[in-house]
């Protein structure tokens, strides 16, 4: 087989498990987080406290360009289906005219805040090779996908977007106006990953640290503050039409 023919296949398999794959990673994420837990000896509690507050900060910017993609984005685009490429459409304004996989840049963006909170540096640099060969595969199918369905549309898009890095000099303005509630209703899951995430690698640490189940009460008020605004906004996706937007 090709090699280019290799990568789709490589990057179809990846795509459809996407959602999955990072918990191979949790073994080595555990293994940091006891190390991690001799952070706050070593360097003190105010430098911990900046790790803590900087790794946040950086997984919710993740989380904000993503929601910044869906806010501009139809239906039919920009979807977390896992089974096929889906495309009605070529995006190519608001933030896909500065990067042409804006929705994996967010996910690099908060994964990289993750591995940051972890404290151990050989974590955030194998973390991000892993990250890049795993979504290189992703990124190379889907941009095969969009280039047989759009051809030259595709391919005068390509020459000026970058693939991952932003050019942000590039923006143009969307053609549709910023939809909060499609927001909503699409990345409320993504947004308590991120907090079960924090609140779990908290909850090792600790245990490698004290030798038992402990966690402060912050992590407590922002685990269940995470957990309502989760349920809360899965109910009214479930129960109600409130999020449904046309078009989106």
């Amino acid at each position: 087989m090709a090699l280019r023919e290799e990568m789709q296949k490589q990057g179809q398999w990846l795509f459809r498990w996407r959602s999955y794959l990072p918990l191979v990673f949790v073994p080595f994420m555990l293994i940091a987080a006891a190390r991690s837990a001799q952070f706050q000896t070593v360097f003190g509690n105010t430098v911990d406290r900046i790790i803590v507050i900087a790794s946040l900060t950086i997984s919710f910017l993740g989380l904000a360009i993503r929601c910044l993609t869906i806010g501009y984005t139809p239906k039919r685009t920009s979807g977390r289906n896992t089974r096929k490429q889906i495309a009605d459409t070529l995006n190519t304004k608001a933030i896909y005219s500065v990067v042409r996989h804006p929705l994996y840049f967010g996910n690099f963006v908060t994964y990289l805040g993750i591995l940051i909170f972890l404290r151990v540096w050989w974590v955030v640099l194998l973390g991000g090779m892993a990250f890049w060969i795993y979504y290189e595969r992703i990124m190379y199918n889907e941009e095969e996908f969009l280039r047989g369905k759009f051809r030259d549309e595709y391919l005068k898009w390509s020459e000026t977007t970058p693939a991952f890095f932003p050019r942000l000099r590039n923006w143009k303005n969307p053609r549709l106006r910023f939809s909060l509630r499609n927001v909503l209703k699409r990345e409320y899951s993504g947004f308590f990953a991120i907090v079960v995430s924090f609140t779990f690698l908290e909850l090792i640490i600790n245990l490698f640290e004290y030798r038992k189940i402990v966690l402060g009460q912050n992590w407590i008020v922002f685990f269940l503050t995470g957990l309502l605004i989760y349920l809360t906004l899965r109910t009214l996706k479930k129960k109600t039409k409130l999020f449904d937007v046309a078009g989106r």
